[in-house]
């Protein structure tokens, strides 16, 4: 069987996977680079700024190592912005519907970053971009103090009341624009990132590999479980949560939406644990519930389910990680984001008794 031939299979499995039609299957496996990919030029960045807002923008520095998209804007005239110029395959609509969903938390008193201008979002060079108010801030310090931020930062969210403003689904990660809504996508991007390349798998490696495309298409999405507004990434710090002198701030809400609150809550506990060897914390388990519950209390079924939702984004990073290694040509080392799995027993059940059950 020839190459060409043995991805014509994949792409028709890819299909029958997602739903989608052949021509779809292929656009959706040959294009993610392409879709995911992003670094637009500062200089031309600082222009489009002061031709749309009348600002003196006079420097642009790229803040975060994995999103080459996001840059502080100095002014000369006034506090420092952040630009988000997302890739151009994110629809516009979807950054209307950060600006919806930060308009909605700032009407709540929500902690987090706030637009910078009520017209906040703009067209450029083929992308949109979305300026927000630069927050000064530190990050926030690791151990169980993080955690117990975190957990009241996800139980605060949880706990908002929702209304006509966020209505999109949300919860997954969204690296790639054509999977972003519900935690579900992040299951149909990990199938997406093993079929591109299906066909670079060594031979020693083919069982290995099925295994791990068995356990995405299995994955929990948390479906019927109860809802609220998702943040989607909040776990790691500084991209996604910062302190300041008020305390702790929830940043890049480009995930976000509603979606099964045990999504997000899942995630924070997965990073919970010690590393070399995994093991459960306590400490840390206990200080994300005690912050949550404070405002959230789970269902039963929400935590037998636990373990199953910590699987979720994980998976996510591990198909992530192989794509990347497999296109890169380079060995593959990042497994451990699955492994043990009595890692993701133990600490559930570890969960559970923090709350009681």
């Amino acid at each position: 069987m020839t190459r060409d031939s043995s991805f014509k299979k994949v792409v028709r499995r890819h299909a029958e996977q997602t739903g989608q039609r052949y021509t779809e299957a292929l656009s959706d496996l040959e294009g993610l680079s392409a879709r995911m990919n992003h670094a637009p030029a500062a200089e031309g960045l600082l222009a489009h700024l002061r031709d749309r807002y009348g600002i003196v923008a006079v420097a642009a520095t790229r803040l975060s190592v994995h999103k080459t998209y996001v840059f502080r804007i100095d002014r000369a005239d006034g506090e420092p912005w952040v630009a988000r110029a997302f890739p151009p395959a994110r629809p516009r609509s979807g950054v209307e519907g950060d600006a919806a969903i930060l308009r909605f938390l700032e009407r709540q008193g929500y902690p987090a970053e706030r637009l910078a201008v009520e017209d906040a979002v703009s067209d450029f060079g083929g992308s949109t971009v979305l300026v927000t108010r630069f927050i000064p801030s530190d990050q926030l310090s690791d151990g169980a103090e993080k955690f117990a931020m975190m957990g009241d930062l996800l139980g605060r969210l949880h706990a908002l009341p929702l209304d006509d403003a966020v209505t999109r689904p949300g919860g997954s990660s969204g690296e790639d624009p054509s999977r972003e809504g519900a935690p579900r996508q992040d299951l149909l991007a990990a199938l997406s990132f093993l079929d591109a390349v299906d066909t670079k798998v060594p031979v020693g490696e083919r069982e290995r590999f099925e295994r791990l495309r068995e356990q995405v298409r299995s994955a929990d999405d948390g479906h019927g479980l109860p809802e609220a507004l998702l943040h989607g990434n909040l776990l790691h710090a500084p991209d996604h949560a910062v302190l300041t002198s008020r305390g702790p701030v929830a940043i890049n809400w480009k995930a976000s939406g509603r979606g099964p609150r045990l999504a997000d809550f899942a995630y924070l506990i997965w990073g919970t644990g010690s590393w070399n060897p995994r093991r459960p914390n306590q400490e840390r388990v206990n200080a994300a519930v005690t912050a949550y519950r404070r405002h959230v209390e789970p269902t039963r079924e929400e935590l037998d389910r636990l373990e199953g939702l910590m699987y979720l984004r994980t998976l996510y990073l591990v198909c992530f990680g192989y794509r990347r290694a497999m296109t890169d040509g380079v060995h593959f080392d990042e497994w451990w984001f699955i492994h043990p799995r009595e890692y993701f027993s133990e600490t559930a059940a570890a969960t559970r008794a923090a709350f009681g059950c």
